[in-house]
């Protein structure tokens, strides 16, 4: 009996996608990299998601060696895509910048670039901040969006609270359903709540996360028509 009642649980799983997101949240996404090896996405789209953020620069020079079949295998699938960089604060931050904008050809409807700010690497608060401000506004200048900072709670509130005001953040926090809070109360827009998920189509574990608002406000975050710019 428990058998039948442990293979019903995992069929609902599936059936209805992942159960792993609180309700009270209604755009919902993950976010992916090489760590989950080949994903698919056909699988993935016939979920509940809203959105899928995909790692695709590192540093200076490294380049996520999954970015370009996920990126185009997750517009293939109609879903909505993101990219993000890896920070690494002790290396030139205009020449990560560059790493990005060479690899990642963003379309409209694309949500912003992400920078992903989770060590020191050796470098003092200053330079993490001064670089951070010179990364933003290149991938800012270059894209005609501003991009979205991602790090953790923690990380947060001793090196950034304070700073990038006028960037909306996305912030890990995986203590169940304590929502992230900012010392400088600050509002997040995206949640990584959960580093266990699990989604048909994707082998192992994998980031989830939900969207603070709808999906008009998340749309009008989004990479505007190029075309249209001044």
């Amino acid at each position: 009996m428990l058998l039948v009642c442990i293979l019903i649980s995992t069929l609902l799983f599936y059936l209805k996608g992942p159960s792993s997101w609180s309700g009270e949240y209604a755009i919902r996404g993950i976010d992916v990299s090489h760590y989950q090896s080949a994903i698919d996405w056909s699988k993935v789209a016939s979920q509940q998601l809203d959105f899928v953020f995909v790692k695709a620069t590192e540093g200076v020079t490294l380049n996520d060696k999954l970015f370009c079949d996920n990126w185009e295998a997750i517009k293939e699938e109609g879903l909505r895509r993101g990219a993000y960089h890896f920070y690494r604060a002790n290396v030139s931050p205009e020449q990560q910048a560059l790493n990005f904008i060479r690899n990642v050809k963003m379309e409209a409807g694309d949500l912003p670039p992400v920078l992903d700010v989770e060590t020191l690497d050796g470098a003092g608060k200053i330079q993490l901040l001064a670089g951070m401000y010179t990364w933003l506004y290149m991938v800012e200048i270059a894209y005609g969006v501003k991009p979205v900072i991602y790090t953790n709670q923690k990380f947060y509130n001793t090196y950034l609270s304070g700073q990038f005001a006028e960037y909306p953040l996305w912030i890990a926090r995986y203590n169940g359903t304590r929502q992230p809070r900012l010392a400088d109360g600050r509002e997040w827009k995206f949640w990584q709540r959960r580093d266990t998920g699990k989604l048909a189509g994707i082998e192992g574990a994998v980031d989830m996360n939900v969207f603070q608002g709808t999906k008009k406000e998340l749309e009008a975050m989004c990479m505007p028509d190029l075309m249209s710019r001044p």
